[in-house]
């Protein structure tokens, strides 16, 4: 998938020096994060002696619920893989899931990976379809980029319920990060999250709001996430290395969307798909108001295996903040067009 704009792509020579993301020439434009590069994605071995447990080695997909913690971001050209040992196990009304991760195969290539030493451990108990408990803790060493080492410890319920013609379902969170193995200066960040959506035939509403805590030198950050669905698809708070989102100060991001599902179908457009939304961001610290974002996404399928998607973004930043609050990253404008084939 290509991002329209000026940027243009570096390729990475191995044994080279890692080149900037968007070329020497056009750093002063915000990130692209789809480098050039072809690596493999997937070798796995999976073992399954029985119902409840699954044991998987290799290169593999992680996605641990709504990936807002670890995901594969499927999205990009070259998603996120780990070359990890996970178990999965189910007992009754009971799942885990348990991960040791060796290295992390990021979307900027592999010059950009990350060596690690990370364990991933999370816990759901799910008594009623409108309730759903979680339990999580992620410990993340990366040898390579110290930075973005943490243990990330929370806790999350969730759920949906009927109410007449309408569906329900929510979701609440909170997660405590603070620095693993001494990585980092010592420090300690909350996040808080939450959602409420209801969906009544082919529509759906949600509003959202999370608080990623900052202390001026460092956010929350949540490096193994597919960040793209989050705090925007401008990517606006990626940080300088792409990839991961953060600001120093914290984020509080109070978002609006709209879903259709239109029941149209014509020859060549069907299944479409329609979502608008739109950001408001603030300053964690100090409540300043950082900007505003809409995005737009219209996906239809062109024939039964290809699909095609328009979709926008665009982030205008404020243009004064008071003092002692962090300046918000520059404005920007993204658009794509990806077609999807499905053999």
């Amino acid at each position: 998938m290509r991002q329209v704009g000026p940027e243009h792509f570096a390729v990475n020579v191995p044994g080279a020096a890692t080149p900037p993301l968007n070329g020497a020439d056009k750093a002063r434009y915000p990130l692209i994060n789809d480098p050039d590069v072809t690596e493999l994605n997937r070798l796995q071995l999976t073992w399954t002696p029985s119902a409840a447990l699954t044991v998987t080695a290799g290169r593999q997909r992680i996605l641990i619920d709504d990936q807002r913690f670890v995901g594969n971001v499927g999205w990009r050209q070259d998603e996120q893989t780990f070359d990890a040992v996970r178990a999965d196990m189910a007992f009754g009304r009971f799942k885990a899931t348990y991960a040791y991760v060796t290295h992390v195969n990021r979307v900027l290539g592999e010059l950009r990976d990350w060596d690690s030493d990370s364990h991933l451990a999370n816990l759901t108990w799910s008594p009623a379809e409108a309730l759903r408990l979680e339990g999580f803790v992620y410990a993340l060493d990366f040898g390579n980029s110290a930075a973005n080492s943490s243990i990330t410890k929370g806790v999350k319920a969730s759920g949906k319920t009927w109410v007449g013609l309408f569906q329900l379902a929510y979701n609440a969170t909170w997660a405590n990060q603070s620095e693993y193995r001494h990585n980092t200066a010592p420090y300690s960040l909350d996040y808080y999250g939450g959602d409420l959506a209801g969906t009544f035939d082919i529509y759906t509403a949600k509003v959202s709001w999370e608080s990623l805590e900052g202390n001026g030198t460092r956010g929350f950050t949540t490096p193994l996430a597919t960040t793209h669905a989050f705090q925007g698809w401008a990517d606006a708070f990626v940080q300088p290395l792409g990839g991961n989102k953060g600001f120093v100060d914290g984020l509080e991001d109070l978002n609006f969307s709209f879903n259709a599902k239109p029941r149209f179908r014509a020859a060549y457009f069907f299944n479409a798909d329609i979502i608008v939304r739109y950001h408001d961001f603030n300053d964690q610290r100090t409540g300043a108001d950082l900007g505003h974002e809409w995005d737009a996404q219209v996906q239809a399928a062109i024939t039964p295996k290809l699909t095609a998607a328009l979709k926008y973004a665009d982030f205008e930043r404020k243009t004064r903040v008071p003092a002692g609050t962090a300046a918000p990253p520059p404005s920007r404008t993204k658009i794509w067009f990806t077609l999807e084939y499905k053999l």
